[in-house]
């Protein structure tokens, strides 16, 4: 009989984590049909006598284990995610990484939102450990309005809701169709969640902290390609919301927002109305101008102060960084997120 619940996770060398892992899996609450989908990527440590060493305790709870590995190089987080999610049965898919741990309540409850909201990654609030080692990052996704879980979605941070907590229907990867396999550098999760959202797939938080997400220097996340991500974001706000103004204001005529501007395809840099910043040096400047444009003439966008801009707007400004200044500034101008802005940050 198939499993109603199919948790799904790849492995590289993970030994050091792999016991408190497995005890996660073992004390959960939820007592349906559940199996453990692994994919062990070429490790070269300890981890396959260990996930085997498993296979009796995890019977007692009846969580059938189905292990497909090999030997040779990594092949990538991408690929070992299709592969466990293809080699199990369950109607749900709880993704959980071989470096983290669960709440005992987490399928439960994951489940039953699940189940609520067919079509929707369903995720949760987080802790990091050690405690603290990314204190911005975990705030701001714990504490994301439901409305920010789709206003938010082109920032720098990744998905709005983060890929250790993901739970869903398995009929989402389906339409999906599963994750990007390019490999080392690839970030097949923000892939896979900005293709979920363009076929109209919904995104919902528990407000509950259900996972330890463990930060550590050896996380594939270190290995992912900086610029891929900024291109990846710059083509999703490009189709998703700058298709849909005639004209724009970029907040920051500093070093990132000229990024921005450069970086946008020519059509949507012509409509750059003027820039915005607080910053009187370079307001002074009365305009900036793309020097390595191919454009005849090169671009020239004024420069006003915050107060002057023309709605909509790019906000290409970091939260949390300034003591709160920008933050009332932005609230000082009574604009609604996802309408009059959208930050890219």
């Amino acid at each position: 009989m198939p499993a109603e619940v199919s948790i799904i996770t790849t492995i590289y060398n993970g030994e050091k984590w792999l016991n408190q892992y497995f005890e996660s899996v073992y004390t959960q609450t939820y007592h349906g049909l559940l199996e453990l989908s692994i994919y062990n990527d070429g490790s070269t440590d300890n981890s396959k006598s260990i996930i085997e060493s498993w296979t009796t305790k995890l019977k007692t709870r009846d969580i059938n284990l189905i292990l497909f590995g090999h030997t040779g190089l990594p092949r990538g987080v991408g690929h070992g995610k299709n592969v466990a999610v293809r080699q199990s049965s369950g109607k749900y898919l709880c993704f959980l990484d071989a470096d983290d741990e669960m709440n005992e309540c987490r399928i439960e409850k994951q489940l039953q939102a699940a189940k609520s909201f067919p079509n929707t990654i369903v995720g949760c609030r987080f802790h990091r450990l050690p405690a603290d080692s990314t204190r911005r990052y975990t705030q701001w996704a714990n504490n994301l309005s439901h409305k920010q879980l789709y206003t938010q979605a082109y920032t720098s941070h990744g998905p709005t809701v983060v890929m250790p907590t993901w739970f869903c229907r398995r009929a989402i990867f389906d339409n999906v169709g599963g994750f990007d396999e390019g490999g080392k550098g690839v970030p097949e999760d923000l892939i896979f969640f900005y293709n979920h959202l363009e076929i109209g797939g919904e995104l919902y938080r528990l407000d509950a902290d259900l996972m330890m997400y463990r930060y550590h220097t050896d996380a594939t996340t270190f290995s992912v390609d900086r610029k891929t991500i900024w291109m990846l974001r710059i083509e999703f706000l490009e189709k998703q919301v700058l298709s849909h103004w005639r004209e724009f204001t970029i907040w920051n005529a500093g070093k990132q927002g000229r990024r921005f501007f450069r970086s946008l395809s020519t059509e949507n840099q012509k409509k750059v109305c003027m820039f915005c910043d607080v910053d009187t040096r370079k307001i002074n400047k009365g305009s900036y101008i793309y020097e390595n444009s191919q454009e005849i003439p090169k671009p020239r966008v004024p420069i006003f102060h915050f107060t002057q801009a023309k709605t909509p707007i790019i906000i290409c400004v970091k939260l949390d960084l300034t003591d709160g200044v920008f933050e009332e500034n932005l609230k000082s101008l009574k604009l609604i997120e996802g309408v009059d802005y959208f930050h890219f940050n």
